[in-house]
């Protein structure tokens, strides 16, 4: 939240590729939200506080791994992450993915979203990705209308994909294609 002493700053789409503890807190505590709300990418509850930081840490550890995060009047409300496939997979090289995408539910509606999603399809077709692949629950009705709406195709659909405490629910495949690809 803003206080009376600064000004409200505008939303902001930015590459993290460190953290401070600051930001680290916001981070978790957004993800926290998003868990509970049934965004949690895996997690069905929150994890204690340390096995959080852990994975974000993590994160930026992994090369193949670029973390972009939603900023919202200052604090960091919702990631995305681009993975890109590791150099020994040549046949896959042409396709990233999209993980741990989510906005926490307080930051819902001011567009951070589409952002978040634009700046991640961005930097995939600047390094030469032609398809960007994304999976979510059935359950995640606004992730699945958001990706819709921006023109990803759904490919596949896994049964039982995941438990989201109380049943299983399925999975849905979306891909992208970045560049048009040609048919050979």
């Amino acid at each position: 939240m803003a206080d009376n002493n600064r000004s409200i700053q505008q939303p902001v789409i930015e590459a993290v590729t460190e953290f401070d503890q600051a930001d680290l807190d916001d981070l978790c505590e957004a993800a926290e939200e998003a868990i509970v709300d049934g965004n949690g990418f895996g997690w069905l509850k929150p994890p204690r506080r340390s096995v959080q930081e852990a994975f974000w840490r993590g994160v930026l550890m992994v090369p193949v791994r670029e973390l972009y995060c939603a900023r919202f009047e200052g604090r960091i409300v919702g990631s995305g992450q681009l993975v890109k496939p590791f150099s020994n997979n040549e046949a896959g090289s042409h396709i990233a993915q999209v993980a741990t995408f989510f906005i926490a539910p307080y930051a819902r509606g001011y567009g951070l979203a589409i952002g978040l999603l634009a700046v991640i399809e961005n930097s995939a077709k600047e390094q030469g990705f032609k398809i960007l692949e994304v999976d979510v629950r059935e359950t995640q009705s606004a992730a699945i209308s958001l990706l819709e709406a921006n023109g990803y195709e759904r490919w596949a659909i896994k049964k039982n994909y995941a438990w989201n405490g109380e049943r299983y629910v399925d999975g849905y495949y979306y891909k992208k294609e970045l560049v048009s690809l040609e048919s050979k």
